[in-house]
């Protein structure tokens, strides 16, 4: 279920870097992000039911479900209800902060998702930076961030779990931290590309601003 929900988030980041780099219309990503969002929950809160009476542990992997179900529910009706997006910008960075914790806990037994811990933490970050902070600028490497990173961080990885495949080796750790690590330089450089572009930064208003994972 959790590698389902993985899943799910890949098809997420992705609509949602779409929506900031101006491919997708904000509307359009924040009802998708409040279906995918309301899934996940429903799939978490499943999933915990199920594992109430086995281990403790397994709630680690709940845990995460929860936090991206929150994040899209919340960032969709954000754009919807037009609520200024700080809110969502400040959960954001909370949310980075825990999953800096969860990737520290993750390490010791499962190394990729230690790492994939820590690239979504930082992409939680990024949302906190342009959205509570206000630092519109990095808007459109947010989005290529998102973009780039989605498909690596949880749609193949989700795959490989619903296969029976996920590999728990430290060399597959950091060959996919080595891999994503470029993907954010590339998005970066495209984030600049498209800033000199415009001829200035972007600016987001209360109305088309979007804090997404």
């Amino acid at each position: 279920m959790i590698h389902l929900c993985l899943l799910l988030s890949g098809a997420a980041l992705l609509v949602n870097g779409l929506a900031l780099l101006g491919r997708v219309s904000l509307r359009d990503s924040a009802v998708f992000s409040i279906l995918i969002g309301s899934t996940q929950l429903a799939l978490g809160l499943t999933y915990a039911g199920l594992i109430a009476s086995l281990s403790p542990q397994l709630f680690l992997g709940a845990s995460g479900v929860f936090l991206f179900g929150l994040t899209y529910l919340y960032a969709g009706l954000d754009v919807l209800l037009d609520l200024g997006s700080k809110g969502v910008g400040w959960f954001s960075g909370l949310v980075g902060v825990l999953g800096i914790i969860l990737a520290i806990a993750s390490f010791p037994g499962d190394p990729l998702l230690g790492v994939l811990w820590l690239c979504w933490a930082f992409l939680w970050m990024l949302s906190y930076v342009r959205a509570a902070l206000g630092r519109s600028g990095i808007t459109p490497f947010n989005g290529w961030s998102l973009v780039l990173t989605s498909q690596i961080t949880t749609t193949i990885p989700a795959l490989m779990g619903l296969l029976g495949s996920w590999p728990v080796d430290w060399p597959a750790a950091a060959g996919t931290a080595a891999l994503v690590s470029l993907l954010l330089v590339v998005s970066a450089y495209l984030g600049r590309v498209k800033r000199l572009s415009c001829g200035r930064p972007l600016r987001l208003t209360s109305k088309n601003s979007y804090a997404s994972l």
